[in-house]
This record gives C-alpha cells, structure tokens and sequence, in this order.
C-alpha cells in the first residue's frame, strides 16, 4: 500500500494537503487544475484511489503555473 504522501507512479512527494496533518484543512491543489482521465487510468488498479499523483505525474504543471499567475 503506497504512502499518501507519496506519488503512486513516481514514489516523490504528491504535495497533497488532505495528507498532511498540518494543512488538513486546506484545499488541495489538485482542486484547481483538471486531470485528464486517461493518466489515471494508466495507473495499475491497486495504485488507483490511494495516494494523489504529484503535479508532475497528472501532467498539470502547466495548469498550476498559469493559476499562481492570475
């Protein structure tokens, strides 16, 4: 079972707030970009719902520099 801290393709930090205790109560970044469907489903089925992909994985980084911008 992977770490939820961790991104389940790359193993580096997801920068998921929800699974850090200190910034539970924040918003998660991945609720401000749109992840396309067919990179989560290229995941292998035991990875799928455990731990966020990180920016980089949910190939959304540009999705997140052009709202940090605004």
């Amino acid at each position: 079972m992977p770490d939820n801290r961790h991104c389940p393709a790359c193993g580096a930090p997801n920068q998921c707030s929800l699974a850090d205790p200190a910034r539970a109560t924040q918003a998660c970044w991945c609720y401000t970009v749109t992840i396309d469907p067919a990179v989560l489903q290229a995941l292998p089925a035991e990875l799928r719902d455990k731990a966020c992909l990180c920016p980089r994985c949910a190939a959304v980084e540009e999705q997140l520099r052009a709202s940090a911008a605004d």
